[in-house]
């Protein structure tokens, strides 16, 4: 039996509209979907909705207009919802009484998972995220910004979630050790094939790491793109950034618009 367009769909935005509570509008009808497996970014400036829109989808805020899909459902058991989606912030968000190893075993523990089965889940995650099994008994002030960064990433999919948020993981790192995440990132999903959501204001990263790019701007969504689309597409907003990062077709225009006036 074929998969109907919207099974194919593992988050939907429809028509959806946020008005924070200090009564700004945040986002103005968002239609948006993520396909399954895909890595979509959130790509815009400070402001622009990008972080609203991620915890939409895991009802840490909920919608003023419209409805957001998960799976299919726009309601159903929050706990569970959030339980089934794994989450990534800026330097890790650990617990800094946990270990390394509590911090992953986190949801599998509330999920009641044997111990030996969390133990086992833990040496595999450490693997995965390129940390040696050693780390499992640090805190987090003992490590790195990268580490930490790491063991964010191993939470998350700890209990094997189908769908992760990453909300500028990589933001706060040094350039070398940002480029060795990413590139770790896209080798876990390629092996994982999870349905992200990931919100970068930098466009190099959104081109390294995006099946499609959806720009936003002021709370509403300019385009969504696939990234070498993206490079050559004529929208204001695209070719703005695409000049700003000295990146594509877009930044070449540029360099000969300036030679042209010199």
């Amino acid at each position: 039996m074929k998969s109907t367009a919207a099974d194919d769909f593992a988050i939907e935005f429809l028509d959806v509209s946020y008005i924070s509570p200090t009564g700004q509008q945040v986002l103005s009808g968002l239609n948006l979907e993520v396909r399954r497996g895909q890595t979509l970014v959130l790509l815009g400036r400070s402001g622009s909705g990008k972080t609203t829109t991620l915890k939409l989808v895991n009802r840490l805020l909920l919608p003023n207009g419209g409805e957001v899909r998960v799976n299919g459902l726009a309601s159903g058991d929050l706990i569970r919802l959030r339980r089934s989606i794994g989450y990534v912030i800026q330097d890790g968000g650990l617990f800094p009484h946990f270990t390394v190893e509590r911090n992953i075993a986190l949801v599998p523990t509330i999920e009641g998972w044997p111990e030996e089965r969390i133990r086992a889940r833990v040496r595999e995650l450490l693997q995965v995220v390129g940390l040696e099994a050693g780390m499992a008994s640090r805190y987090p002030r003992q490590l790195s910004g990268g580490q930490r960064q790491r063991v964010g990433v191993a939470r998350a999919l700890a209990a094997d979630p189908a769908i992760l948020l990453m909300d500028e993981p990589f933001a706060a790192l040094d350039p070398l050790t940002r480029d060795e995440l990413q590139r770790e990132f896209l080798a876990m999903q390629q092996q994982l094939k999870k349905t992200v959501v990931f919100v970068t204001h930098d466009l190099r990263e959104a081109l390294r790491l995006a099946s499609r790019i959806a720009l936003m701007e002021a709370g509403r969504l300019v385009t969504v793109l696939p990234p070498q689309d993206f490079l050559r597409s004529d929208d204001p907003w695209a070719s703005a950034y695409a000049r700003a990062y000295g990146v594509g077709p877009a930044s070449a225009a540029s360099r000969n618009e300036d030679r042209n006036t010199l």
